[in-house]
């Protein structure tokens, strides 16, 4: 153990104690425990050397070559939820499950978190507590009380790495996964039935993503952290189709970054969403949420911007 600490605190790692704890539990034999040092003190995520990372109170899968969930992100999760919620109990009402997309989806932690909460039904062993935007506890696929027959899951990334590591997190919450850009790969069925869409959108601007730690810019795919000229390219795509997919009254949740957020704001109001702005001084995540007005259900872009 000692041996192990003195490495990583040689590498910087600032904490390297409990690092050191869950390579010790996590590696199988000596073997392993020297490579997974050895890869860790070479600068790459703990995440991709463990295999997994804690989020929304899942340990979720996470690959080699697959952006890490960040904590921070578990902000948009939480407002996620607390939309979900009331999605879903507007679902069972009308004799339907609620539609939950998860876009860049990376490993398909937030659909699979966000699913998971909204699959539990309250005063079951597993079921919500709490407020409404409490993060859920449990392990991924192993929680009592899941039912996963309230929510239909779907979640697409245009990274294949990506799209296999979440398939294995998605599959335990009753979901699919799709290889593709944005909207295109989604089953054409979904347009205008989506209650809760989420983006976990790359939003640093071009110019900006050098100066992203190394663990970052050296072993997580560009496509998830590069957001353009300004940081909002993608964010701004999504935003042009959304209201084509979601439902009436469904709901839009981007996550940018604070000095961004006026300008989403603008980008969400000339799509026809109504906007708003969440923030989390705790976590430094600001979140925007659009919802589609009934009147508008269908709506969008001209044929051929997905």
């Amino acid at each position: 153990m000692s041996a192990v600490i003195a490495a990583l605190r040689a590498a910087g790692c600032v904490f390297a104690e409990d690092e050191a704890e869950l390579l010790l539990a996590t590696a199988r034999t000596p073997g392993d425990l020297a490579a997974m040092v050895e890869r860790r003190v070479a600068g790459h995520p703990l995440e991709h050397v463990l295999g997994w990372a804690e989020f929304g109170g899942l340990r979720v899968s996470v690959d080699p070559g697959v952006f890490v969930p960040r904590r921070r992100t578990e902000f948009l999760l939480g407002e996620a939820i607390a939309l979900g919620r009331r999605a879903a109990e507007r679902a069972i009402r009308a004799g339907r499950r609620a539609v939950v997309v998860d876009l860049c989806c990376g490993s398909g932690a937030v659909g699979a978190a966000l699913a998971g909460a909204l699959g539990r039904v309250p005063g079951t062993p597993g079921g919500p507590a709490g407020a409404p935007g409490d993060v859920p506890g449990g392990v991924l696929g192993d929680a009592p009380g899941c039912a996963p027959s309230r929510v239909e899951l779907h979640a697409a990334d245009i990274e294949p790495a990506a799209v296999r590591c979440a398939r294995r997190n998605v599959a335990a919450a009753g979901g699919q996964v799709y290889q593709g850009d944005l909207f295109a790969p989604l089953p054409d069925r979904l347009r205008g039935r989506i209650d809760v869409l989420t983006a976990n959108v790359p939003y640093v601007p071009t110019e900006e993503v050098g100066l992203l730690p190394p663990e970052a810019r050296e072993f997580e795919p560009l496509v998830a952290l590069d957001g353009g000229a300004d940081g909002l390219d993608v964010l701004r795509r999504v935003t042009a189709a959304a209201p084509r997919w979601l439902a009436p009254g469904g709901h839009l949740l981007v996550e940018t970054g604070e000095r961004q957020a006026a300008q989403a704001v603008e980008t969400f109001r000339r799509s026809g969403l109504r906007p708003r702005v969440a923030v989390s001084d705790e976590l430094w995540a600001t979140v925007v949420i659009g919802t589609l007005p009934p009147g508008q259900a269908g709506s969008g872009p001209r044929p051929g911007i997905r």
